[in-house]
């Protein structure tokens, strides 16, 4: 099994399956690809013709976009709990992953990954607090219905987690203000031994992105 991904400092939808990956103790090799200064991927079309990253290869065969991927993988390794047992928990978990996917624009358009950086209180708006009001009502949604213990979405590590992830990296990268509630379960993203290992991995690269450096000059 391989995972071909972008730069760890700017990709975060890479991020959400090596994490999930890492984090679940999945073996994978990894295939990192370069961003050019326009976000594009670098050699991306040898692997998927829809031109983005992540791609999971499965015995040659592509499965491209991180919801396909977590999908994937859930049914390949049922044992690893990537969502909740109980079927209303994992409805929930299902919608607040697509919810993720699909939006947030504001917050990914203002505030871009950029794990290098600091950037205190740069691209904040009315439009991006209105968005991290959702994350954090969502947030609640999912621990309210939750009937494990644990510091996570769902108890356990979860296919959410991995989701939210870039959104903890970015609450650190712009300095964002949570509530309590919503900033220890930003912590708990940063405790994670898979994130912890990006971040870290992130740090070290040299690349720069300009279409992902909105603030570098400004």
């Amino acid at each position: 099994m391989q995972l071909v991904i972008g730069n760890k400092n700017y990709s975060s939808w890479s991020m959400r399956s090596w994490v999930l990956l890492r984090q679940a103790g999945i073996e994978f090799e990894e295939i990192q690809l370069k961003l050019s200064y326009d976000v594009k991927v670098i050699g991306i079309e040898r692997y998927s013709a829809a031109g983005k990253v992540p791609v999971l290869l499965v015995d040659g065969r592509a499965v491209w976009d991180t919801l396909a991927i977590a999908e994937t993988l859930a049914e390949l390794f049922p044992h690893k709990r990537l969502w909740s047992a109980a079927p209303g928990t994992r409805q929930v978990a299902r919608s607040a992953c697509a919810e993720m996917h699909s939006g947030f624009h504001a917050l990914r358009s203002h505030l871009p990954m950029n794990i290098r950086a600091a950037l205190p209180g740069r691209g904040m708006n009315p439009e991006v607090q209105r968005d991290f009001d959702r994350l954090v009502c969502l947030w609640r949604t999912c621990r309210a219905i939750n009937e494990e213990p644990g510091e996570l979405l769902f108890g356990h590590f979860t296919i959410a987690d991995a989701f939210f992830a870039p959104i903890a990296a970015r609450v650190a990268t712009y300095a964002v203000a949570l509530p309590e509630d919503a900033a220890q379960y930003i912590a708990a993203l940063h405790k994670l031994k898979a994130v912890l290992d990006w971040h870290d991995l992130a740090r070290l690269e040299t690349e720069f992105v300009a279409g992902d450096e909105p603030y570098a000059r400004t």
